[in-house]
């Protein structure tokens, strides 16, 4: 176990901030998060697990230990008739999940594509795009108790998806290390291509018949021309979830913001476009410094080259602060502050 001192973090998350931890251990076994666990050398620090650093702003130097999840491998652990189990390791990059998932001809993932980060956050976040989330196809998931080097299974019930939300935001936020996700997902062809602008990329791209290819690639292709690369320009995905308020509240906005944009999630609730509701408020396309908001898309905060990460976070504030001033929504942020 080769424990690393004073490592500089920047190249571990996609804001590019720098900033350093005392202690990184990079885990490319279970046995060496077991072994990390009962050596109990650690146990007086702070832990941070990083998989691919896309949903993290960090804002102060870690003064604990980085523990760097490594795991790899894909595999059919089972199957039926319509379903295949396909269980990944929490360290696979999550798009080249998907494009192994397209490969082999299994629906479920492929509006997914192009989610920045690792297999093993997908859940945590409850990640979505177009229609789909993971809970969607999500079957179990395997985690390691940092207290104690016990391996847990976890059903969808017990990881208590919620809109960008699980129990491992929450109750046992830092309590355990995702070590496997298996997925549920099906041998014949359902396609959603009515959320979002699917639909129209496939007309675009001059689509004729539908497949998993093509569906994955309209979707890389919104997501490319909104979306900043993370390798160009620091930036951590969508800053904001988009608020969910009473439909009661959206019907009065509505009669005053014409047209203010929202989804209904139920009788007596609708998500708002975060998105909409910044650039209303004047954000979109703003520099300060190397800190601003992406030009393409008001969700983005973004790092044009040397931000530090209390930059980033003070313009979120004045953001939420704004978007309460007007519209009287709380925004939340989606990424993890540290």
């Amino acid at each position: 176990m080769k424990i690393h001192e004073n490592v500089s973090l920047k190249k571990y998350n996609t804001f590019g901030i720098e900033a350093s931890c005392r202690y990184f251990l990079e885990l490319n076994t279970i046995n060496l998060i077991q072994e990390f666990i009962t050596s109990n050398k650690f146990n007086a620090f702070e832990q941070l697990v990083l998989g691919g650093g896309s949903n993290l702003l960090l804002t102060k130097n870690f003064d604990g230990v980085v523990l760097k999840n490594n795991l790899k491998g894909i595999q059919c652990i089972g199957e039926d008739e319509d379903f295949v189990l396909i269980q990944s390791a929490a360290g696979e990059i999550w798009h080249d999940f998907v494009l192994y998932c397209i490969q082999q001809k299994l629906y479920g993932v492929e509006n997914l594509s192009l989610i920045p980060g690792c297999v093993g956050a997908s859940p945590m976040q409850n990640i979505g795009a177009y229609g789909v989330e993971i809970k969607d196809v999500f079957h179990e998931l395997e985690a390691i108790d940092l207290t104690d080097g016990q391996l847990h299974k976890f059903s969808a019930a017990d990881c208590e998806f919620g809109y960008r939300e699980s129990v491992f935001k929450n109750r046992y936020k830092n309590r355990f290390i995702i070590t496997s996700v298996t997925f549920r997902l099906s041998k014949t062809a359902k396609f959603n291509t009515s959320y979002g602008a699917i639909e129209e990329q496939l007309q675009l791209m001059n689509i004729k018949e539908l497949s998993l290819a093509a569906v994955s690639d309209a979707v890389c292709a919104i997501r490319r021309s909104k979306l900043p690369n993370p390798a160009e320009i620091g930036n951590a995905g969508s800053f904001f979830k988009n608020p969910v308020i009473s439909t009661e509240h959206f019907n009065r906005l509505k009669e005053k913001f014409p047209k203010l944009v929202g989804y209904k999630n139920s009788e007596l609730e609708t998500k708002v476009a975060a998105g909409w509701l910044i650039e209303q408020c004047g954000w979109k396309g703003y520099k300060k410094g190397d800190v601003g908001v992406h030009k393409n898309q008001a969700l983005v905060l973004v790092n044009y080259a040397n931000a530090k990460g209390m930059e980033v976070f003070n313009l979120s504030q004045e953001i939420i602060d704004s978007v309460k001033s007007r519209f009287e929504i709380n925004l939340e942020r989606e990424v993890n502050i540290i």
